[in-house]
């Protein structure tokens, strides 16, 4: 039962993440927005990888949710199947690349094993197969018209957002770590 609780808290916690990256992404980069649902700065690509690498199944599972409920509620709520596959597309994109990683880096749970350069490449892998996975499942939809200039704008928003949202919680940790040694024991 503890098992289960955990999960259940990890999938609300990233489901919670998302929506307030996202929330801030609106707020923030309103006007990065290329068409809809394609921003040049894009935050929750950051929290979609953040979450799948600390939680696993369980992130992808709450951005499974997540992004369900933004697709149908917010971004395409008149277009299920655009909405459906979308949410499928934004939690199997990290989750692959959570997957590759475990693969070919021996991805422990506990991340201990995740250098700044395997990092760096989980956050280029990701920002270049969640763009690739959704623009291929709009080509072969019949939705060809910018279907280039999509991909590399997804890319580039995937890119900006996820080193934003990975190095300023690297930064808070640094900050929090500096903090924590000066106090007296």
């Amino acid at each position: 039962m503890t098992k289960l609780r955990l999960q259940a808290g990890m999938v609300l916690a990233t489901l919670l993440l998302f929506v307030a990256a996202l929330a801030l992404n609106e707020c923030v980069f309103a006007r990065s927005e290329y068409v809809r649902g394609i921003n040049w700065i894009y935050l929750p690509a950051g929290v979609r990888l953040l979450c799948t690498l600390l939680f696993g199944e369980a992130g992808a599972v709450g951005l499974l949710f997540a992004s369900w409920l933004v697709c149908f509620g917010y971004f395409f709520p008149h277009d299920f199947s655009r909405a459906f596959m979308g949410g499928i597309i934004a939690a199997v994109a990290p989750y692959l690349v959570y997957r590759l990683a475990q693969l070919r880096f021996g991805l422990k749970a506990s991340l201990v094993n995740l250098t700044p350069r395997r990092l760096l490449a989980c956050v280029l892998a990701y920002s270049v197969a969640s763009p690739l996975l959704y623009h291929a499942w709009l080509f072969l939809s019949g939705a060809r018209e910018h279907l280039l200039q999509g991909l590399l704008v997804m890319f580039v928003g995937d890119l900006s957002g996820t080193l934003i949202v990975i190095y300023t919680l690297k930064g808070l940790l640094t900050l929090c770590t500096r903090r924590s040694t000066k106090l007296p024991c």
